[in-house]
């Protein structure tokens, strides 16, 4: 995803993935397919290229690294962390995330605003065996959400001296208004495009694991934390979260039924989302204590991040 007030969340909301489970000898990913060879021997041999938005490319985070340099990748990103716990060689490592990035831009140029990003999947060879892709985010306009739901929750925050506002939703109110979700509609669209890129990640890359990785968690369970970092509307952090999840499952669902593995980093982010202690957050408020992009992960985060992708793939 791309920072909040530039290019898009990927967001806040990757945002912002992808295939087997790792063993020695004979194994069988999601999809049932088997494996010969060893995952893990394959992988550690590279080449490695990484797609996604922000939450891959990690805006801010220094050192920010790569062409264009609009695209805003750290060399402390999860990419980079996973790489480097691999073992791969400099020259087996390809880091194409791009803030801003949504699922057409892997298959198109995108600009920055500072220089264009070429196709992500033109990165992509036969020689590619290890694919991950965190994106989706700035599909369904998670960083738009989060600004409105800013806006809107700092008012009623204005009222909270004359008004009980702790069951109110009222940005929620606005997306499902008529009796339509209009953000699950936006979700199922996102879903219905990487499934097609998946299906070009593969043919592309028909020797590659590919994993898809989701988002961290952005907001915490309950609304009433946030306070001044997030002026959000209590009823409507729970609303955010929950698409948040949709999110992530509908990513999950997609990589499974294209034989992709999905990486997980929602629940290991439990208790570190943005309204959590400076100290153990891994995404960043609207003013960063942390070198990140706002409501982006910190390189604590990134850490976290590669942790999960590691251990899905060792596993």
């Amino acid at each position: 995803m791309g920072p909040l007030a530039r290019t898009g969340m990927g967001v806040a909301l990757a945002c912002g993935v992808l295939v087997t489970a790792v063993s020695i000898g004979q194994s069988s990913d999601s999809s049932g397919k088997s494996h010969d060879k060893s995952t893990a021997e394959e992988i550690s041999k590279g080449p490695y290229v990484a797609l996604g938005d922000s939450y891959t490319s990690g805006p801010k985070i220094p050192p920010q690294t790569g062409t264009p340099a609009g695209c805003d990748r750290s060399g402390r990103n999860y990419p980079a962390l996973v790489a480097k716990g691999l073992g791969l060689k400099t020259a087996d490592f390809r880091d194409v995330s791009c803030s801003g990035a949504t699922i057409s831009d892997l298959t198109t140029s995108q600009s920055t605003g500072n220089g264009t990003n070429p196709a992500q999947l033109s990165a992509l060879t036969a020689d590619t065996r290890l694919v991950t892709l965190g994106i989706g985010g700035n599909d369904i306009d998670f960083s738009s959400m989060i600004t409105k739901c800013v806006g809107t929750g700092t008012l009623f925050k204005l009222a909270e001296r004359v008004t009980d506002i702790t069951d109110k939703a009222p940005c929620e109110e606005k997306y499902t208004s008529g009796g339509t979700d209009k953000v699950a509609q936006k979700i199922s669209t996102a879903g219905d495009r990487l499934t097609r890129a998946l299906n070009e990640i593969q043919r592309r890359a028909p020797e590659a694991r590919v994993y898809v990785v989701g988002y961290p968690s952005i907001l915490p369970a309950k609304g009433t934390r946030c306070g001044r970092g997030l002026p959000i509307a209590p009823g409507d952090v729970t609303f955010l979260r929950e698409k948040q999840q949709q999110l992530n499952t509908m990513l999950g669902k997609r990589a499974r039924a294209a034989g992709a593995t999905y990486v997980d980093t929602f629940t290991p982010s439990a208790g570190h989302d943005a309204c959590s202690p400076a100290a153990t957050r891994w995404i960043e408020p609207l003013k960063p204590s942390s070198p990140a992009a706002m409501v982006h992960p910190n390189e604590r985060g990134e850490r976290g991040m590669a942790t999960a992708v590691l251990s899905t793939v060792k596993s």
